[in-house]
Protein backbone atom coordinates (compact mmCIF):
# COMPACT_ATOMS: atom_id res chain seq x y z
CA UNK A 1 0.00 0.00 0.00
CA UNK A 2 1.27 3.47 -0.80
CA UNK A 3 1.28 5.71 2.37
CA UNK A 4 1.48 9.15 0.58
CA UNK A 5 -1.75 10.64 0.62
CA UNK A 6 -3.91 7.95 2.83
CA UNK A 7 -5.62 9.03 5.65
CA UNK A 8 -4.57 7.02 8.64
CA UNK A 9 -6.18 6.57 12.02
CA UNK A 10 -3.44 4.95 14.63
CA UNK A 11 -5.10 4.18 17.84
CA UNK A 12 -2.81 4.57 20.93
CA UNK A 13 -1.10 6.80 22.10
CA UNK A 14 1.84 5.43 23.91
CA UNK A 15 5.52 5.28 22.33
CA UNK A 16 4.57 2.98 19.07
CA UNK A 17 1.02 4.69 18.78
CA UNK A 18 3.35 8.32 18.62
CA UNK A 19 6.05 7.03 16.60
CA UNK A 20 3.60 5.47 14.02
CA UNK A 21 2.01 8.97 13.56
CA UNK A 22 5.91 10.20 13.21
CA UNK A 23 6.78 8.38 10.35
CA UNK A 24 3.33 8.29 8.27
CA UNK A 25 3.01 11.84 8.30
CA UNK A 26 6.78 12.24 7.02
CA UNK A 27 5.72 9.51 4.22
CA UNK A 28 3.36 12.31 3.37
CA UNK A 29 -0.21 10.48 5.02
CA UNK A 30 -2.62 12.33 6.50
CA UNK A 31 -2.97 11.61 10.77
CA UNK A 32 -5.43 11.30 13.23
CA UNK A 33 -3.74 10.00 16.29
CA UNK A 34 -6.70 8.30 18.90
CA UNK A 35 -6.28 6.96 22.23
CA UNK A 36 -9.52 6.29 24.89
CA UNK A 37 -7.21 7.80 27.56
CA UNK A 38 -7.34 11.48 27.21
CA UNK A 39 -3.96 14.14 28.11
CA UNK A 40 -4.01 13.63 32.25
CA UNK A 41 0.03 13.82 32.95
CA UNK A 42 3.13 15.51 32.07
CA UNK A 43 4.64 12.75 30.44
CA UNK A 44 1.77 12.57 27.91
CA UNK A 45 1.98 15.73 27.18
CA UNK A 46 6.23 15.05 26.26
CA UNK A 47 5.55 12.28 24.42
CA UNK A 48 2.97 14.27 22.10
CA UNK A 49 4.65 17.22 21.74
CA UNK A 50 6.71 16.56 18.50
CA UNK A 51 3.10 15.78 17.08
CA UNK A 52 1.59 19.10 17.51
CA UNK A 53 0.53 20.57 14.44
CA UNK A 54 1.30 17.95 12.59
CA UNK A 55 -1.47 15.12 13.17
CA UNK A 56 -5.34 15.37 14.96
CA UNK A 57 -5.09 14.20 18.26
CA UNK A 58 -8.21 12.26 19.30
CA UNK A 59 -7.77 12.29 22.74
CA UNK A 60 -10.41 10.41 25.14
CA UNK A 61 -11.85 8.83 22.04
CA UNK A 62 -12.32 5.35 20.86
CA UNK A 63 -15.93 5.93 18.72
CA UNK A 64 -16.31 4.50 15.47
CA UNK A 65 -16.99 7.56 13.78
CA UNK A 66 -12.85 7.82 14.05
CA UNK A 67 -12.88 5.49 11.03
CA UNK A 68 -14.83 7.30 8.71
CA UNK A 69 -12.87 8.76 5.86
CA UNK A 70 -9.97 6.25 7.03
CA UNK A 71 -7.94 4.03 4.72
CA UNK A 72 -5.30 2.32 7.31
CA UNK A 73 -5.91 1.75 10.83
CA UNK A 74 -2.39 1.29 13.27
CA UNK A 75 -2.90 -0.34 15.98
CA UNK A 76 -0.32 0.01 18.85
CA UNK A 77 0.90 -3.36 20.00
CA UNK A 78 -0.43 -2.51 24.30
CA UNK A 79 -4.25 -2.97 22.41
CA UNK A 80 -5.67 -5.72 21.42
CA UNK A 81 -6.46 -6.47 17.92
CA UNK A 82 -9.81 -7.82 18.66
CA UNK A 83 -10.63 -4.24 20.05
CA UNK A 84 -14.40 -3.26 18.90
CA UNK A 85 -12.61 -0.42 17.25
CA UNK A 86 -10.21 -2.35 15.35
CA UNK A 87 -12.85 -5.42 14.57
CA UNK A 88 -15.45 -2.32 13.38
CA UNK A 89 -12.60 -1.36 10.86
CA UNK A 90 -11.91 -4.64 9.43
CA UNK A 91 -16.02 -5.15 9.38
CA UNK A 92 -15.60 -1.69 6.90
CA UNK A 93 -12.72 -3.00 4.94
CA UNK A 94 -9.95 -1.14 6.46
CA UNK A 95 -6.31 -2.55 6.74
CA UNK A 96 -5.86 -2.95 10.21
CA UNK A 97 -1.99 -3.08 11.00
CA UNK A 98 0.50 -3.41 13.92
CA UNK A 99 3.31 -1.12 14.71
CA UNK A 100 6.03 -4.01 13.00
CA UNK A 101 3.90 -4.32 9.70
CA UNK A 102 4.55 -0.93 9.11
CA UNK A 103 8.16 -1.14 10.00
CA UNK A 104 8.29 -4.06 7.48
CA UNK A 105 7.01 -2.40 4.42
CA UNK A 106 9.23 0.49 5.06
CA UNK A 107 12.39 -1.76 6.30
CA UNK A 108 15.35 -1.41 3.01
CA UNK A 109 17.70 -3.60 5.25
CA UNK A 110 17.16 -7.38 6.11
CA UNK A 111 15.53 -7.84 9.36
CA UNK A 112 16.49 -10.40 12.56
CA UNK A 113 13.92 -11.01 14.52
CA UNK A 114 13.90 -12.03 18.01
CA UNK A 115 10.87 -13.85 20.06
CA UNK A 116 10.08 -16.10 22.71
CA UNK A 117 8.37 -16.32 26.28
CA UNK A 118 11.42 -14.79 28.06
CA UNK A 119 14.92 -13.90 26.98
CA UNK A 120 14.40 -11.28 24.24
CA UNK A 121 15.56 -8.77 25.59
CA UNK A 122 18.81 -9.67 26.54
CA UNK A 123 19.11 -11.90 23.05
CA UNK A 124 18.21 -8.71 21.10
CA UNK A 125 20.67 -6.66 22.63
CA UNK A 126 23.34 -8.87 22.43
CA UNK A 127 23.03 -9.84 18.58
CA UNK A 128 22.71 -6.40 18.05
CA UNK A 129 26.52 -5.94 19.78
CA UNK A 130 27.66 -9.13 17.43
CA UNK A 131 26.28 -7.55 14.40
CA UNK A 132 27.86 -3.93 14.72
CA UNK A 133 31.43 -6.24 14.68
CA UNK A 134 30.75 -6.32 10.92
CA UNK A 135 28.07 -4.25 9.85
CA UNK A 136 28.10 -0.67 9.89
CA UNK A 137 24.83 -0.08 9.47
CA UNK A 138 22.71 -2.00 12.78
CA UNK A 139 19.83 -0.85 14.10
CA UNK A 140 18.13 -2.52 17.56
CA UNK A 141 14.53 -1.77 18.27
CA UNK A 142 11.11 -3.20 17.91
CA UNK A 143 9.74 -4.07 21.94
CA UNK A 144 13.43 -2.56 23.22
CA UNK A 145 13.68 0.98 22.61
CA UNK A 146 12.62 2.98 19.72
CA UNK A 147 9.32 1.81 17.64
CA UNK A 148 10.80 -0.16 14.84
CA UNK A 149 8.95 2.01 12.42
CA UNK A 150 11.36 4.85 13.45
CA UNK A 151 14.23 2.63 13.88
CA UNK A 152 14.28 0.98 10.01
CA UNK A 153 14.58 4.46 8.08
CA UNK A 154 18.18 4.74 9.47
CA UNK A 155 19.61 2.09 7.95
CA UNK A 156 20.04 1.33 4.24
CA UNK A 157 19.75 -2.08 2.15
CA UNK A 158 23.58 -2.88 3.17
CA UNK A 159 22.78 -2.82 7.02
CA UNK A 160 20.78 -5.26 9.45
CA UNK A 161 17.61 -4.16 11.60
CA UNK A 162 17.70 -6.69 14.94
CA UNK A 163 14.25 -6.30 16.43
CA UNK A 164 12.78 -8.00 19.44
CA UNK A 165 9.35 -8.60 18.67
CA UNK A 166 6.52 -9.57 21.18
CA UNK A 167 3.86 -11.46 20.36
CA UNK A 168 1.45 -8.33 20.79
CA UNK A 169 2.74 -6.62 17.66
CA UNK A 170 2.59 -9.94 15.93
CA UNK A 171 -1.18 -9.96 16.17
CA UNK A 172 -1.52 -7.42 13.15
CA UNK A 173 1.19 -8.64 11.07
CA UNK A 174 0.44 -10.03 8.02
CA UNK A 175 4.07 -9.31 4.83
CA UNK A 176 6.23 -8.82 8.07
CA UNK A 177 8.93 -11.04 6.61
CA UNK A 178 12.67 -11.39 8.92
CA UNK A 179 15.08 -12.63 6.89
CA UNK A 180 16.48 -14.71 9.97
CA UNK A 181 13.58 -15.20 12.88
CA UNK A 182 14.53 -16.89 16.62
CA UNK A 183 12.06 -18.64 18.75
CA UNK A 184 13.92 -18.85 22.04
CA UNK A 185 11.33 -20.76 24.18
CA UNK A 186 7.13 -20.66 24.91
CA UNK A 187 5.54 -20.90 27.99
CA UNK A 188 2.06 -19.88 29.49
CA UNK A 189 2.17 -16.05 29.24
CA UNK A 190 -0.28 -13.23 28.27
CA UNK A 191 -3.10 -16.00 28.61
CA UNK A 192 -5.87 -13.23 29.40
CA UNK A 193 -4.46 -11.80 26.14
CA UNK A 194 -4.18 -14.38 23.61
CA UNK A 195 -7.00 -16.74 24.96
CA UNK A 196 -5.17 -20.03 25.67
CA UNK A 197 -1.36 -21.20 25.68
CA UNK A 198 -2.17 -22.27 22.07
CA UNK A 199 -3.31 -19.13 20.75
CA UNK A 200 -0.29 -17.51 22.21
CA UNK A 201 1.98 -20.14 20.76
CA UNK A 202 0.43 -19.85 17.36
CA UNK A 203 0.44 -15.77 17.19
CA UNK A 204 4.41 -16.06 18.38
CA UNK A 205 5.04 -18.32 15.07
CA UNK A 206 3.46 -15.72 13.31
CA UNK A 207 6.89 -14.53 13.53
CA UNK A 208 7.65 -17.22 10.44
CA UNK A 209 4.92 -17.06 8.30
CA UNK A 210 6.80 -14.97 5.28
CA UNK A 211 9.71 -16.85 5.51
CA UNK A 212 10.90 -18.86 2.24
CA UNK A 213 13.92 -21.43 1.47
CA UNK A 214 16.04 -18.85 1.89
CA UNK A 215 15.67 -17.65 5.12
CA UNK A 216 16.37 -19.22 8.98
CA UNK A 217 14.71 -20.19 11.35
CA UNK A 218 16.43 -20.48 15.08
CA UNK A 219 14.73 -22.69 17.67
CA UNK A 220 15.48 -23.97 20.88
CA UNK A 221 15.95 -27.42 20.35
CA UNK A 222 15.64 -27.92 24.31
CA UNK A 223 12.02 -26.79 24.36
CA UNK A 224 9.91 -29.38 22.63
CA UNK A 225 6.70 -26.71 22.19
CA UNK A 226 9.52 -24.70 20.05
CA UNK A 227 11.37 -27.75 18.35
CA UNK A 228 7.95 -28.51 16.96
CA UNK A 229 7.89 -25.64 14.66
CA UNK A 230 10.39 -27.41 12.81
CA UNK A 231 8.04 -29.35 10.87
CA UNK A 232 5.73 -26.18 10.15
CA UNK A 233 8.31 -23.39 9.09
CA UNK A 234 9.26 -23.26 5.49
CA UNK A 235 12.71 -21.63 5.97
CA UNK A 236 15.95 -23.71 6.93
CA UNK A 237 16.45 -24.81 10.15
CA UNK A 238 18.97 -23.93 12.61
CA UNK A 239 18.67 -25.10 16.24
CA UNK A 240 20.77 -24.08 19.67
CA UNK A 241 20.67 -26.69 22.70
CA UNK A 242 22.11 -25.93 26.09
CA UNK A 243 21.55 -29.67 26.81
CA UNK A 244 23.04 -31.80 24.10
CA UNK A 245 25.67 -31.78 21.12
CA UNK A 246 23.69 -31.21 17.79
CA UNK A 247 24.68 -32.42 14.17
CA UNK A 248 23.99 -29.53 12.89
CA UNK A 249 23.75 -25.45 15.30
CA UNK A 250 24.82 -23.88 18.10
CA UNK A 251 25.56 -26.11 21.43
CA UNK A 252 28.12 -26.43 24.36
CA UNK A 253 30.50 -29.24 24.12
CA UNK A 254 34.13 -28.99 26.71
CA UNK A 255 32.41 -26.03 28.50
CA UNK A 256 32.47 -24.00 24.80
CA UNK A 257 30.22 -22.34 22.21
CA UNK A 258 30.39 -24.02 19.62
CA UNK A 259 28.59 -23.97 15.65
CA UNK A 260 27.92 -26.35 13.19
CA UNK A 261 26.38 -25.39 10.28
CA UNK A 262 27.13 -26.95 5.87
CA UNK A 263 30.12 -29.01 7.27
CA UNK A 264 32.11 -26.70 9.02
CA UNK A 265 32.50 -26.57 12.72
CA UNK A 266 33.85 -23.45 14.87
CA UNK A 267 34.66 -22.49 18.74
CA UNK A 268 33.65 -19.07 19.57
CA UNK A 269 34.69 -19.25 23.43
CA UNK A 270 34.64 -20.98 26.58
CA UNK A 271 31.37 -20.40 28.76
CA UNK A 272 33.33 -19.60 31.43
CA UNK A 273 34.80 -16.31 30.10
CA UNK A 274 30.92 -15.07 29.24
CA UNK A 275 30.46 -11.78 31.69
CA UNK A 276 26.52 -13.10 31.57
CA UNK A 277 25.63 -15.05 34.44
CA UNK A 278 23.17 -18.26 34.53
CA UNK A 279 21.78 -21.09 32.65
CA UNK A 280 19.30 -19.15 30.66
CA UNK A 281 22.15 -16.72 29.59
CA UNK A 282 24.22 -19.13 28.08
CA UNK A 283 20.77 -19.85 26.02
CA UNK A 284 20.53 -16.48 24.43
CA UNK A 285 24.15 -16.38 23.63
CA UNK A 286 23.62 -19.54 22.11
CA UNK A 287 20.65 -18.04 19.99
CA UNK A 288 22.59 -14.78 19.32
CA UNK A 289 25.66 -16.57 18.20
CA UNK A 290 23.31 -18.72 15.98
CA UNK A 291 21.77 -15.71 14.12
CA UNK A 292 25.08 -14.13 14.15
CA UNK A 293 26.95 -16.61 12.45
CA UNK A 294 23.89 -17.28 9.78
CA UNK A 295 24.08 -13.21 9.20
CA UNK A 296 27.89 -13.33 8.22
CA UNK A 297 29.54 -12.75 11.73
CA UNK A 298 32.56 -13.85 12.40
CA UNK A 299 33.33 -16.28 15.61
CA UNK A 300 36.25 -13.99 17.34
CA UNK A 301 33.58 -11.19 16.67
CA UNK A 302 31.11 -13.02 18.89
CA UNK A 303 33.68 -13.85 21.24
CA UNK A 304 34.82 -10.62 21.63
CA UNK A 305 31.10 -9.34 22.95
CA UNK A 306 30.52 -12.40 25.01
CA UNK A 307 33.71 -11.78 26.79
CA UNK A 308 32.40 -7.65 27.12
CA UNK A 309 28.64 -7.86 27.40
CA UNK A 310 27.59 -7.69 31.00
CA UNK A 311 23.65 -7.88 30.45
CA UNK A 312 20.30 -5.47 30.04
CA UNK A 313 19.25 -3.09 32.51
CA UNK A 314 16.24 -5.00 35.28
CA UNK A 315 17.33 -8.26 33.98
CA UNK A 316 19.61 -9.60 36.84
CA UNK A 317 21.07 -6.55 37.29
CA UNK A 318 23.78 -5.76 40.41
CA UNK A 319 22.25 -2.77 41.60
CA UNK A 320 24.71 -2.64 45.00
CA UNK A 321 26.64 -4.58 47.71
CA UNK A 322 25.06 -3.73 51.52
CA UNK A 323 27.07 -5.32 54.71
CA UNK A 324 28.25 -7.83 52.59
CA UNK A 325 24.78 -8.66 50.53
CA UNK A 326 24.14 -8.25 47.01
CA UNK A 327 21.02 -6.75 45.98
CA UNK A 328 19.75 -7.79 42.16
CA UNK A 329 17.03 -5.96 39.77
CA UNK A 330 14.99 -8.03 38.05
CA UNK A 331 12.23 -6.42 37.58
CA UNK A 332 11.64 -7.38 34.03
CA UNK A 333 10.82 -11.14 35.39
CA UNK A 334 7.15 -10.21 34.65
CA UNK A 335 6.07 -14.00 34.61
CA UNK A 336 7.19 -17.13 36.74
CA UNK A 337 9.38 -18.82 34.20
CA UNK A 338 11.58 -15.65 34.08
CA UNK A 339 11.49 -15.98 37.70
CA UNK A 340 12.30 -19.52 37.68
CA UNK A 341 15.70 -18.69 35.65
CA UNK A 342 16.67 -15.77 38.14
CA UNK A 343 16.73 -18.07 41.00
CA UNK A 344 18.67 -20.91 39.03
CA UNK A 345 20.87 -18.58 38.51
CA UNK A 346 22.16 -18.92 42.17
CA UNK A 347 22.73 -21.28 44.80
CA UNK A 348 20.72 -20.17 47.12
CA UNK A 349 20.52 -18.05 50.04
CA UNK A 350 17.79 -15.80 48.78
CA UNK A 351 15.97 -13.13 50.05
CA UNK A 352 13.08 -12.52 47.24
CA UNK A 353 10.24 -10.03 46.48
CA UNK A 354 7.92 -10.98 44.54
CA UNK A 355 4.02 -9.97 43.58
CA UNK A 356 2.61 -7.22 41.16
CA UNK A 357 -0.02 -7.70 38.94
CA UNK A 358 -1.04 -11.74 38.62
CA UNK A 359 -0.95 -13.59 35.05
CA UNK A 360 -2.55 -16.11 36.82
CA UNK A 361 0.14 -18.62 35.34
CA UNK A 362 0.42 -21.60 36.95
CA UNK A 363 3.41 -21.12 40.09
CA UNK A 364 4.03 -24.35 41.09
CA UNK A 365 7.20 -24.86 39.79
CA UNK A 366 8.21 -21.57 40.77
CA UNK A 367 7.42 -21.98 44.22
CA UNK A 368 9.09 -25.72 44.31
CA UNK A 369 11.79 -23.92 43.47
CA UNK A 370 11.38 -20.81 46.33
CA UNK A 371 10.98 -23.91 48.95
CA UNK A 372 14.74 -25.27 48.13
CA UNK A 373 16.31 -21.53 47.29
CA UNK A 374 14.46 -19.00 49.15
CA UNK A 375 15.01 -18.20 52.82
CA UNK A 376 12.33 -15.39 52.68
CA UNK A 377 9.90 -14.96 50.41
CA UNK A 378 8.38 -11.04 50.75
CA UNK A 379 4.99 -10.34 48.83
CA UNK A 380 3.94 -7.24 47.24
CA UNK A 381 0.81 -6.20 44.93
CA UNK A 382 -2.48 -8.00 44.04
CA UNK A 383 -1.16 -11.51 43.58
CA UNK A 384 0.51 -11.57 47.41
CA UNK A 385 -2.72 -13.93 48.21
CA UNK A 386 -2.29 -16.45 45.60
CA UNK A 387 1.12 -16.25 45.47
CA UNK A 388 1.04 -16.94 49.45
CA UNK A 389 -1.47 -19.71 48.81
CA UNK A 390 0.79 -21.34 46.24
CA UNK A 391 4.07 -21.01 48.17
CA UNK A 392 2.61 -22.70 51.62
CA UNK A 393 0.90 -25.79 49.82
CA UNK A 394 5.48 -26.43 48.45
CA UNK A 395 6.33 -26.05 51.90
CA UNK A 396 7.17 -22.49 52.20
CA UNK A 397 6.87 -20.93 55.45
CA UNK A 398 8.91 -17.31 55.60
CA UNK A 399 6.88 -15.40 54.10
CA UNK A 400 6.51 -11.51 54.89
CA UNK A 401 3.17 -9.43 53.30
CA UNK A 402 4.83 -5.62 52.44
CA UNK A 403 2.20 -3.07 51.62
CA UNK A 404 4.65 -1.17 49.46
CA UNK A 405 7.60 -2.44 47.67
CA UNK A 406 9.51 0.44 49.70
CA UNK A 407 8.27 -1.57 52.88
CA UNK A 408 9.70 -4.90 51.14
CA UNK A 409 13.16 -3.59 50.43
CA UNK A 410 13.20 -2.36 54.21
CA UNK A 411 12.35 -5.64 55.18
CA UNK A 412 14.70 -7.30 53.13
CA UNK A 413 17.66 -4.69 54.67
CA UNK A 414 16.48 -5.55 57.58
CA UNK A 415 17.06 -8.98 57.87
CA UNK A 416 19.65 -9.55 55.18
CA UNK A 417 22.64 -10.51 56.20
CA UNK A 418 26.06 -12.87 53.98
CA UNK A 419 26.05 -15.11 52.64
CA UNK A 420 22.35 -14.27 50.99
CA UNK A 421 21.76 -11.84 48.56
CA UNK A 422 18.28 -9.98 47.66
CA UNK A 423 16.34 -10.61 44.56
CA UNK A 424 13.46 -8.76 43.19
CA UNK A 425 12.13 -11.04 41.15
CA UNK A 426 8.42 -10.22 40.62
CA UNK A 427 6.99 -13.17 38.67
CA UNK A 428 4.13 -10.65 37.81
CA UNK A 429 3.14 -7.06 35.95
CA UNK A 430 3.81 -3.86 36.69
CA UNK A 431 0.34 -2.66 36.22
CA UNK A 432 -1.18 -2.71 39.87
CA UNK A 433 1.27 -0.46 41.88
CA UNK A 434 3.45 1.14 38.52
CA UNK A 435 3.30 2.51 35.12
CA UNK A 436 5.46 -0.49 33.93
CA UNK A 437 8.34 -2.61 35.12
CA UNK A 438 11.33 -0.44 34.06
CA UNK A 439 10.00 2.06 36.52
CA UNK A 440 8.86 -0.70 39.24
CA UNK A 441 12.79 -1.78 38.72
CA UNK A 442 14.12 2.05 38.79
CA UNK A 443 12.18 2.41 42.45
CA UNK A 444 13.88 -0.81 43.35
CA UNK A 445 16.99 0.56 42.69
CA UNK A 446 16.61 4.13 44.18
CA UNK A 447 15.11 2.72 47.50
CA UNK A 448 18.17 -0.06 47.71
CA UNK A 449 20.98 2.21 46.88
CA UNK A 450 19.53 4.90 49.60
CA UNK A 451 21.18 2.55 52.55
CA UNK A 452 23.87 2.24 50.03
CA UNK A 453 27.62 2.33 51.75
CA UNK A 454 30.42 0.87 50.99
CA UNK A 455 30.81 -3.11 51.07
Amino acid sequence: MEIKGKNVLVFGAGVSGVSAAQVLKEQGAVVTLADAKDQQHAKAAALLSPLAGKVELALGRDDEKLLDGKDLFIISPGISIHHPLAQKAEQRGIPVWSEIELAGRLCQAPIIAVTGTNGKTTTTTLLGEMMKTKFAEVVVGGNIGAALSQEVQHVGPLGYVVAEISSFQLEGAYTFHPHIAAMLNLTPDHIDRHGSFAGYGATKERVFANQSAGDFAVLNYDDANVREMAARVRSQVFYFSRQQELEQGAYIAKGEIRLRWDGREETVCAVQEMKLFGGHNVENALAACGAAYLAGVSTAGMAGVLRSFTGVEHRIEPVVTLGGVPYYNDSKATNPESSIKALEAFAGNIILIAGGRDKNTDLTEFMQLAHERVDLLILIGEAADRFETAARAQGVRNIFRAPTLAAAVQKAKDVAAPPQVVLLSPACASYDMFDHYEQRGEIFKDLVRRGASPA
